[in-house]
């Protein structure tokens, strides 16, 4: 006798548990059969699901179940997203260590995601703040050490005064931090970095061979941001030093007004040791956030820095400011501007009263051109530019480009939009980044991987937060070790690695779960 009623607590019930008692999602390798990944965004374990995760989950669910019926051998996972800094501000709201915290609400939201039937292979799930999950993303970071790929620097971040910690460029809105609401620094700080810059050709030549949408491909070309121009070297005058730029533009180089130099350029430090005045504008630019959208959004400010530089094809001096808008990251820290075909450099010139030259006209009467109201941008032929009158784009770039090798004040370049990946941050809930701080002969500081070993370095879980920082800083049980190769002294690294790092690589891990040898080399 069946029921007339639908009972969906009663059915629902009886049929997870059908699927938990014989393992019906659990896959294994099956040569007889094709194989399909379905991969959903592991989620950030905040405590509870809400209706963005139920969609997303759903329809990722969906997909599984329709491949499974199409007799696919069918993976389909899930894990958690468990370091972070929202992890470690809630448990200190609420006065527990981050991975009770996180755990507990691991603990409640697999919960929930049973009750919605979901066919995930649970025999699979993983959690990044698990040890056996962050060693091989410490083994990882190890190996890239020794090719020299994974290197630490001084840089200038977007800090964040409250959270005490560095900042991506997208965890800044508005100026102020994703979480905290403070109103961003910016700092120059020692950092680690992955050298994703080496692979941007590489990188850039397979994007066509993606099946992704032209759209999603358009913006991934963008992002790495290829382009070809000259590195132009103005000698700064009294000096032998000089101040090296990038531009994509070389047949605007006749029309350079002024140059620009970041707030941390050495020019611009300098020129403050003398100046109060100058020194004060300077710790007001550490006030911005370091992203291209702010620095484009702001409000264009800047300086004189009382010194000039040599126009190296005219020979006359050329003033150097310091301005709010110009990033040390990007390029050498300084740019030439060119107000007359430069909206930027327009902008600024016009609020400056500085020159705005034009040297590029329209190549035909179809184009407007009043620089007096804006800049002109466009290509088109040169103008009162001396030997270079008349040329075209492609004329003046080849010809300016030689004329600058030929007498050693340029040479061309390519140069990618794409930087460095930061992969460090200051904060406590996050795997620790596995380096040792030791001092050889000479004094020489040196970072050294830890021994495969020594691995994982377990990050201390019973810990108390006093004030702001991260508490392992504090911790000489944790940070007090000996180098490994000569047996003196060392320090551990207390800096750890941003969740971005898990969530790179967590894909692998839940293809081959707790496989610990396959990774060795």
């Amino acid at each position: 006798m069946t029921d007339e009623q639908y009972n969906p607590a009663l059915v629902e019930a009886q049929a997870r548990a059908w699927w938990r008692d014989h393992q019906s999602f659990r896959v294994e390798e099956d040569p007889e059969r094709e194989k399909f990944y379905c991969l959903c965004m592991f989620p950030y374990p905040s405590g509870r699901l809400h209706m963005g995760h139920v969609r997303n989950y759903t329809i990722g669910d969906v997909i599984a179940r329709y491949q499974r019926m199409l007799g696919k051998n069918v993976l389909q996972p899930m894990g958690w997203d468990a370091f972070g800094l929202p992890a470690e501000g809630a448990a200190i709201k609420h006065g527990m260590p981050p991975a009770r915290w996180t755990r507990e609400n691991i603990g409640y939201m697999r919960e929930q995601l049973e009750q919605l039937g979901f066919g995930y292979d649970w025999s699979r799930e993983l959690a990044t703040c698990d040890p056996d999950y962050y060693r091989w993303e410490q083994w990882m970071f190890t190996r890239l050490m020794e090719k020299g790929i994974a290197y630490k620097k001084k840089a200038v971040v977007n800090w964040d005064p409250v959270d005490q910690t560095v900042l991506a460029n997208e965890q800044v809105i508005d100026g102020r931090g994703w979480r905290s609401g403070a109103l961003i620094e910016r700092r120059e700080i020692p950092q680690w970095f992955l050298r994703i810059t080496d692979y941007a050709e590489e990188l850039l030549g397979n994007i066509d061979s993606l099946d992704w949408p032209e759209s999603v491909k358009i913006m991934q070309r963008n992002w790495i941001g290829r382009s070809e121009g000259v590195e132009v070297d103005f000698t700064i005058e009294g000096s032998d030093d000089s101040l090296s730029i990038y531009t994509t533009r070389p047949d605007t180089l006749m029309g350079v007004s002024y140059m620009a130099v970041a707030a941390e350029h050495p020019l611009a430090v300098q020129a403050a040791e003398r100046s109060p005045e100058l020194a004060a504008f300077l710790r007001e630019c550490q006030q911005s956030a370091v992203s291209e959208a702010a620095m484009e959004a702001m409000e264009k400010r800047g300086m004189p820095l009382g010194i000039n530089v040599i126009h190296p094809l005219t020979g006359e001096p050329v003033p150097v400011w310091v301005a709010n808008f110009v990033l040390m990251t990007y390029g050498t820290g300084a740019v030439m501007s060119v107000p007359g075909h430069d909206q930027r450099d327009w902008e600024f010139a016009r609020r400056y009263d500085l020159p705005v030259p034009q040297v590029i006209a329209p190549a035909d009467d179809s184009q407007p051109c009043d620089i007096g109201q804006a800049a002109f941008v466009e290509h088109g032929v040169l103008v009162d530019s001396g030997a270079y009158t008349g040329m075209t784009f492609t004329e003046a770039f080849d010809a300016i480009a030689t004329a600058l090798e030929t007498e050693g004040k340029g040479r061309r370049k390519v140069n990618y939009r794409l930087r460095d990946w930061l992969v460090s941050r200051q904060r406590y809930w996050g795997a620790p980044i596995p380096v040792i701080n030791s001092t050889r002969g000479n004094g020489e500081p040196v970072q050294l991987p830890v021994p495969d070993r020594d691995l994982p370095v377990i990050l201390p879980e019973d810990v108390a937060f006093q004030d702001t920082g991260s508490p392992i800083k504090s911790m000489p049980s944790f940070y007090e070790t000996v180098d490994p190769v000569t047996g003196d002294k060392a320090t551990r690294e207390t800096d750890t690695f941003d969740t971005f790092m898990e969530s790179s690589w967590y894909y692998s891990r839940f293809a081959c779960p707790g496989n610990d040898e396959a990774m060795v080399d």
